[in-house]
């Protein structure tokens, strides 16, 4: 046998059964490792398809058992000096006892903590090698230690409180947009690894220079086996091109490396501000000449600032990538679905790239879900998504007894390793609303007190784990990536401060409950959350609804659907304070979703004016991007890929150069409905170019009732447009006495080619007639439909179709005005798109 690394993937000839089960047909197939237990159990027609009706119910007890999986090992490699066998656990979840032979070899109580067992004297020559693996229940085994632990305070938002008790993904436990299902299993890979030696890690730790043209640094590569009599070649290339090489000695500490210098370096940037360039670090381990393994690692260069200044306001809060500062819209994402292993790299594939498509250049992986699988983070590293990364803690008071702290290190360790050498990591940031619940709950927090060991004996121990541990990690192991101890948090301040740091803006949808139209008043110097709920598509909903006598806005089952306390009254109040309602599934979907669409253009909208502001505004990250189910939440996209509106209401704002016009808000509702005499308006335009370039700013006043020009227009030609920033263009004040209801409508011009629009509305739309618009969509060439109305139309939508791919949705259009839609995925002989606008049914 050569001395190659020889890697067996265990991922078929598996069965499993409930461990408890001693009857002669308990064992059932499993299809593919990594997998977990509910999918195999649909598989084998034992439960239904949770996500579906009610069944979410029918399915508690599978989370209340203990499972075993079972597999036969390839045959065992002859003997041979210095020659070794492992298994590698890539993730077990979550109280895992792995056996071979019958003989224990592992014991695991963390889901996100991979182990490698050497089993070279453990395996049986020419004979059956069994591995089999305990699962018991999380549910359960968190109680237990809860009960254990007594002295501890206990408090969460969402899920129970045992689930602080155990280093599995905290959403299991059902969150207000996620359902109660807890699994176990192999959920990532299982490999048996036979060598001589091996490469475990390879990275690269490195210096940009202050004019961004020049990178320097070492390559670093660890090696297990025999160190003594091998070397390591390593290489650096971009675009196939070989751009140096060298060879090391591998040291006593098992690490070699090699410093590395790159002229004229090709630096990664977030798309939308520069390339994306990637380059190959690669590692040859040779064994006495012979080469037995290689590594290759795509590491793309960039120098990562989080700018934290004092300014009149407090201090800033925004990143900077190599010199260029970068306004971060985007969003919170969660995992993709309740069972991890179903979700492919095609699948995160279509998510990230609806991202770019709708020009989010952030995306924050929430601390309540689950370390990412590689091609996550492979593909924003190649889409050019800058990542704020939790630490998987969220909503809770977790406790800090001797053996948690301890796993709670090593999976940070292993996790921070694991993901360093990917050039989207911007932030690591500590927990998900600790803090906060920390504040609410009246929990010790001396900002002052700076005693680590201190900490622990308070009753807010995991301070230690967010100032202490975490901190430590990345500094050790991640040292050009900032740390943020948690998010949201500012300076020790309360987490509701606008002037410092980041905050979760949830007094509108939770909290005050304030209208949506103030957003852009509301937020701090980094929006890392903010949303509002909308109802997925009505297809989404019909998929899950398994009664069809349960299609209405209020039935049991689509409220089963929604998680949220207290949904019905929110949606409710946002409903009745700004549109007309409908009792109708489609037409309610509708005014839901038109809801979700603008209390996210006002704040996006706002706070990227304030960006241009002195960098008042650092970027907003809405809650959420996704789902893990078929629900009704925050998410502006649902979990069968299907956008709401307000994601293209989100990609218009965000968009390289944008357009707003807004009229300062009146409150209705605190003014017995009396109309405001005058309202001031103001106009202007956000541009992230680089470069000031000039544009053709135009503004018109149309009448909602004729759709006629009230007044004559307002152009401001070859207006200079400030690069990275935000322009003034004009302010006023609307007559409401005088003149009838009207529209703003404003247009951006670049050498004659429209750029940018946006529409300003009276407020509420309540109170506007919407009959008769006069709205026509035909098709034009190929692949274009062209949207005209003869009278201002409110939130034109077209049907989301099953791969078929829109340029934009959820329009605002005003006579005069052509709007352009690009259709991808639609073929001649399909039926046409439908589409409906506020109140298209009048």
């Amino acid at each position: 046998m050569s001395d190659q690394v020889v890697t067996h993937d265990l991922r078929s000839g598996w069965t499993f059964k409930q461990t408890d089960d001693y009857g002669s047909d308990a064992w059932m197939a499993v299809e593919k490792v990594p997998t977990c237990v509910h999918l195999d159990l649909m598989a084998n027609k034992k439960i239904p398809d949770p996500f579906l009706g009610f069944n979410e119910l029918d399915v508690e007890w599978v989370g209340k058992k203990s499972w075993t999986y079972k597999t036969s090992l390839p045959p065992a490699p002859p003997s041979k000096d210095g020659l070794v066998t492992y298994l590698a656990f890539d993730g077990l979840d979550t109280f895992a006892t792995v056996k071979l032979n019958g003989k224990v070899i592992l014991e695991s109580d963390n889901m996100f903590v991979p182990h490698r067992v050497d089993v070279t004297k453990l395996l049986q020559a020419g004979g059956e090698n069994v591995l089999e693996i305990d699962f018991a229940s999380a549910l359960l085994r968190a109680r237990e230690l809860m009960t254990e632990h007594p002295d501890h305070k206990y408090l969460v938002w969402n899920g129970e409180p045992a689930r602080l008790t155990t280093r599995k993904a905290q959403y299991h436990w059902g969150w207000d947009w996620g359902p109660v299902l807890m699994t176990a299993g192999p959920w990532k890979s299982i490999r048996l690894e036979t060598y001589c030696a091996r490469i475990a890690d390879l990275w690269a730790e490195y210096r940009v220079s202050s004019d961004f043209d020049y990178v320097s640094g070492t390559i670093f590569v660890e090696v297990e086996g025999k160190e003594e009599e091998s070397s390591v070649d390593f290489s650096v290339g971009l675009g196939g091109n070989e751009i140096m090489k060298g060879r090391s000695k591998i040291g006593a500490d098992g690490i070699a490396k090699l410093d590395f210098e790159i002229k004229d370096a090709k630096l990664w940037f977030p798309h939308g501000y520069g390339t994306q360039s990637l380059y190959n670090f690669s590692a040859d381990l040779l064994l006495c000449g012979a080469k037995v393994d290689t590594m290759t690692k795509k590491i793309g260069l960039r120098h990562v600032d989080l700018v934290q200044e004092s300014d009149h306001i407090g201090k800033t809060f925004y990143f900077r990538i190599n010199g260029v500062d970068i306004f971060c819209g985007g969003s919170d994402w969660i995992p993709a679905d309740s069972f991890i292993p179903r979700i492919s790299e095609e699948r995160y594939r279509k998510w990230l790239e609806l991202m770019v498509d709708g020009n989010q250049v952030m995306i924050r992986v929430w601390g309540g879900g689950i370390w990412e699988e590689d091609p996550f983070y492979n593909i924003c590293d190649e889409l050019g998504i800058m990542i704020w990364h939790d630490f998987m803690f969220g909503c809770g008071n977790y406790p800090t007894w001797p053996s948690l702290l301890a796993s709670i290190e090593t999976e940070s360790i292993s996790q921070v390793k694991r993901l360093r050498h990917h050039c989207s990591l911007t932030v690591w940031a500590g927990n998900n609303e600790d803090y906060q619940l920390q504040e609410q709950a009246g929990l010790t927090y001396d900002y002052a007190d700076k005693n680590p060991d201190n900490w622990l004996k308070t009753d807010f121990p995991a301070r230690y784990i967010y100032e202490k541990i975490l901190p430590s990690v990345v500094a050790a192991h991640s040292p050009s990536v900032p740390y943020h101890p948690g998010s949201p948090w500012g300076d020790g301040k309360i987490t509701s401060d606008q002037t410092v740091g980041d905050m979760h803006q949830w007094n509108v949808w939770h909290g005050t409950q304030e209208k949506y139209q103030i957003f852009d008043t509301m937020g701090g110097r980094f929006n890392s959350e903010f949303g509002m709920e909308a109802f997925p598509h009505i297809d989404t909903i019909k998929a899950y609804c398994t009664d069809e006598t349960q299609l209405y806005p209020q039935s049991h089952m689509l409220d089963f659907h929604n998680k949220a306390d207290g949904h019905e009254r929110r949606i409710a109040t946002y409903l009745v304070e700004n549109f007309r309602t409908k009792t109708d599934l489609a037409a309610f979907i509708h005014l839901t979703q038109l809801v979700q669409s603008e209390a996210l253009m006002f704040g996006y909208r706002g706070w990227r004016k304030r960006w241009g502001q002195q960098r008042f505004c650092g970027g907003a990250l809405v809650w959420q991007l996704n789902d893990c189910w078929p629900v009704t939440s925050w998410a502006i996209v649902d979990y069968y890929l299907r956008k709401k509106p307000a994601y293209y209401a989100m990609a218009r704002v965000l968009a390289p150069v944008a357009v707003g016009v807004q009229r300062a808000h009146h409150d209705w509702s605190v003014c017995h409905a009396r109309p405001a005499k005058e309202s001031k308006y103001e106009l202007w335009v956000v541009s992230s170019k680089l470069a000031e370039f000039k544009a053709d700013v135009e503004l018109r006043f149309i009448s909602i009732q004729s759709g006629k020009d009230i007044k004559e227009p307002v152009l401001k030609k070859e207006v200079a447009i400030t690069p990275n920033g935000t322009t003034d263009i004009l302010a006023g004040a609307i007559d409401n006495v005088s003149e009838e209801p009207h529209v703003l409508a404003a247009r951006v011009f670049m050498d004659g080619n429209f750029v940018a629009r946006d529409v300003d509305w009276p407020q509420p739309l309540k109170y506007l007639s919407f009959e008769d618009r006069g709205v026509e969509v035909r098709k034009e060439g190929k692949g274009e439909l062209v949207v005209t109305a003869r009278k201002p139309t409110k939130g034109l939508v077209f049907e989301e179709r099953k791969g078929v791919l829109l340029s934009d949705s959820a329009l605002d259009v005003v006579p005069g005005d052509e709007v352009r839609v690009k259709v991808r995925g639609l073929n001649g002989a399909d039926r046409e798109l439908g589409w409906t606008y506020l109140g298209k049914d009048d």
